[in-house]
Parts: structure tokens; C-alpha cells; sequence
């Protein structure tokens, strides 16, 4: 997200307006939505915030559209190349994020992100829409999906519907692992299919 010269606000800002508009809600109808202050929506939409992991992933839910909505610029055209130190972290309670990439194929959306669980910590998520897959690799990695529980290590992967209420958490060590997010075309704009939920092993 650097190479633009934007920061993780610039471009949150002026994507947060469009989806909000687009959607037709009003900054407190987000704000009940998302169990974000309106005071705080106001400032976010200016620029002038500080989003946490935590406040782009609720604003995500409320307004059931995928992250890369939110985070994402415009698609280059030719190679893409992005280089770790211009890529600004999102911070969460327990996770630092880099967004890497957002791409659209086959009516799939999918995000790229390196994902960093900070030693001893852990990051819950309410829930958001699409399917996370995560590939450990460095570190011992637990992943907790409504209620049960996984240990992952190198090279291991773990895969479960977005939807459901998760954490990760590093009990040995910092983890290192990439993460990807899966949405359908209609999961961009409209509700997340209905369907029973899931936690995959492999």
C-alpha cells in the first residue's frame, strides 16, 4: 500500500464512504451495526483514525462487504510486486497484519495477507464473511473455531468458514503464516450463502 504514497486510513477512508453509500446507511445506522461510535466512523471516513484489525473486520460484518473493499487500491495493471517494508501493518490484539494483495478471479475474491500472532497473545474475531485459510509457517499456531480447537505447525493448514466466532493464539513464540481469504462473487455485496458451518483438517 505504500508505493501509492496512501497510508492504511487514506485508503480505508475513502473506500468506508463509498461502501457506506453504496449500502445507503447513514453513520449511525453503521455505527449500530458495527458497535463502532458514530464520532469515531466520522473520523475514519476523514482520515484522521486509527483502524485496528478489530474495527476493519466489524466494519467488514456490518457492511457485508469483503476486507479488500475497504483496504484495497485500485488494480495495477502488469506485475505486481510488493515489498515488505512498504506495506503498512495492521495491528490487532494479538496480530499484525500486512495486506498484500486482493484479487478477483472466476467471480472469486480472494486477500493475501502475512500474518504475524505476537508471542503469548491471542486475536478473536466475531466473525466475518468468506472462508480463512491459514499456512503456518514458523512457530506453533492454536486456532480456536466456535469452540474447537487446533494446533498447527510448519507447513500445517487449517481452513473454516469466516462467519464463525474464531481466535489464533501463540502460546510458544511469535507465528508466521500467510493467510488467505476466499469470498464468492455474491458474498461482495449481498449476504454470505446460508449453509452449515465448518472446520476443515487436512
Amino acid at each position: 500500500m505504500g508505493a501509492s504514497g496512501e497510508s492504511v486510513r487514506d485508503v480505508l477512508a475513502g473506500n468506508l464512504r463509498r461502501a457506506r453509500l453504496e449500502r445507503g446507511l447513514s453513520l449511525s445506522e453503521l455505527s449500530r451495526r458495527s458497535k463502532i461510535g458514530k464520532a469515531t466512523l466520522s473520523q475514519l471516513e476523514a482520515g484522521a483514525g486509527n483502524p485496528t484489525i478489530e474495527t476493519v473486520f466489524s466494519l467488514s460484518r456490518a457492511l457485508e462487504v469483503a476486507i479488500s473493499d475497504l483496504l484495497d487500491h485500485r488494480e495495477p495493471s502488469g506485475p505486481t510486486v510488493v515489498r515488505a517494508a512498504d506495506v503498512e501493518v495492521l495491528r490487532g490484539e494479538g496480530v499484525d497484519l500486512r495486506p498484500l494483495r486482493g484479487i478477483e478471479s472466476g467471480g472469486a475474491i480472494f486477500e493475501v495477507y502475512d500474518q504475524r500472532v505476537r508471542a503469548g497473545s491471542t486475536q478473536d474475531s466475531l466473525g466475518h464473511g468468506g472462508t480463512e485459510h491459514t499456512i503456518v509457517q514458523a512457530g506453533r499456531l492454536r486456532v480456536r473455531v466456535d469452540g474447537r480447537d487446533v494446533e498447527l505447525g510448519p507447513g500445517d493448514y487449517v481452513g473454516f468458514d469466516a462467519r464463525l466466532p474464531h481466535s489464533y493464539m501463540a502460546p510458544d513464540g511469535d507465528v508466521r503464516s500467510v493467510l488467505l481469504l476466499q469470498y464468492g462473487s455474491d458474498q461482495r455485496l449481498r449476504d454470505a450463502p446460508s449453509g452449515p458451518p465448518h472446520l476443515v483438517e487436512r
